[in-house]
């Protein structure tokens, strides 16, 4: 018998470490997988703990509230089981039974492995549990009945398909799941219906969020701004590239997610976009003053009066300040939305990758006429945009009708 017990407290000694090291190991993939999800965005407030919920997600049918995904007990998730933290990350299902509003995007990680929502779970366990309950999400009639979601989740919950992998390679395979799944792109990047259910026959064809264009996602229409595999890749891992700069609800997917990420799986992510083989980048020449509209020709002065000292006379840029006009793929977008809203809003202070940075843009919503912001926007986008044709006066004043309110914008 004493052998028999020495037996088992050897296997049991030996065994221990095998198992420390495969939860360590465990905690460490589900840290990465949270990052590639970018949890953190959503489920932190603006200065507020990691996790601990409070962000306000403003969405058609009113603002709904990041929770609080710490081990709490209380107020996190510190009850559930892993097979409760699966059901909400893949259905969409609260721990007491209630729907989870698709804010949270169960839509795209409803395809996500078991193993993947395990090792997410094991690295929430340890972050530090914040006592502190996240708001109320309050909707109006009807969208506060979440028994209502059971019949939009039969309908629309498990609509996301992956395409046939057949013949495709490895690398892009591993960026199919990166970016349908784990980064859910096409939550932002596809248009919604009335039910605010994901157009998947439109799917990554862009979406408009908060009076911001999340653009295309298509190879080919990647390839028309100018988008190539190595700027592309270093665009996610950089926040930056010669097509300019991430900035509005992108920064915040740089600042938690992309740039944390392995350059093998940026990679797979770029060659998922753009297809093997991807589709040649479009270049752009420069078109002279002269042939262009005359209120492009108007707008070149309003140019130089508000944008040169910054982006260079010649819209070269200047380096750890201003972005280049040059290939900016914000000026190649066909829908002037995005260029409208950051001559109007302005970018905050940027801080990217290692030491770079790029200073606080202003807005000029109150020192530009309609007629002068209609004029530099047709000098930008046919110069150094490639857009042949002229935006009127009328044009500019419906996108500014279409702008979200102050507080729901974000940069």
């Amino acid at each position: 018998m004493k052998h028999l017990l020495s037996r088992l407290t050897l296997a049991v000694g030996l065994a221990a470490p095998v198992l420390l090291a495969h939860a360590d190991d465990q905690v460490k993939r589900g840290e990465y997988l949270a990052r590639a999800a970018d949890c953190v965005a959503c489920h932190t407030a603006p200065g507020g703990a990691p996790y601990a919920g409070g962000l306000p997600i403003v969405s058609p049918f009113g603002t709904i509230y990041g929770t609080n995904i710490t081990p709490s007990k209380e107020h996190g998730i510190g009850l559930y089981s892993d097979e409760e933290f699966f059901a909400a990350l893949t259905e969409g299902k609260r721990r007491d039974g209630a729907n989870l509003y698709p804010a949270m995007p169960y839509t795209s990680y409803h395809l996500m492995p078991r193993a993947d929502s395990d090792a997410i779970h094991a690295y929430l366990k340890t972050v530090e549990p914040i006592e502190r309950a996240a708001p109320v999400t309050s909707l109006s009639f009807p969208f506060n009945v979440r028994l209502g979601l059971m019949g939009w989740n039969m309908l629309y919950g498990k609509d996301l398909k992956l395409a046939p992998t057949d013949g495709k390679s490895d690398e892009f395979k591993r960026g199919e799941y990166m970016v349908e799944v784990l980064g859910h792109c096409g939550e932002c990047h596809t248009p919604r219906g009335l039910p605010g259910a994901m157009q998947q026959d439109k799917r990554l064809t862009g979406g408009v969020l908060n009076g911001y264009l999340a653009p295309s996602l298509l190879a080919t229409d990647l390839a028309a701004r100018g988008w190539n595999h190595q700027d592309l890749s270093t665009f996610l891992k950089h926040g930056m590239s010669a097509q300019g700069t991430m900035f509005n609800e992108m920064f915040p997917v740089f600042h938690n997610s992309t740039q944390r990420l392995s350059d093998p799986d940026l990679a797979a992510m770029a060659t998922y976009l753009l297809g093997d083989p991807a589709p040649a980048a479009k270049v752009l020449t420069e078109v002279p003053l002269a042939q262009m509209s005359p209120s492009a020709q108007r707008g070149r002065q309003d140019y130089l009066n508000v944008c040169a000292g910054c982006h260079a006379p010649d819209g070269e840029g200047k380096p750890h300040i201003a972005v280049a006009m040059r290939g900016n793929t914000t000026l190649r977008l066909e829908d002037p939305r995005n260029l409208l809203r950051v001559i109007e809003d302005g970018i905050g202070e940027q801080q990217f990758a290692g030491f770079e940075r790029m200073q606080p843009m202003p807005g000029f919503a109150d020192k530009l006429s309609g007629e002068q912001l209609t004029d530099l926007l047709n000098y930008l986008r046919q110069g150094w945009g490639g857009q042949p044709g002229e935006l009127a006066v009328g044009d500019v004043q419906k996108l500014q009708a279409d702008a979200p309110p102050a507080e729901h914008k974000a940069h």
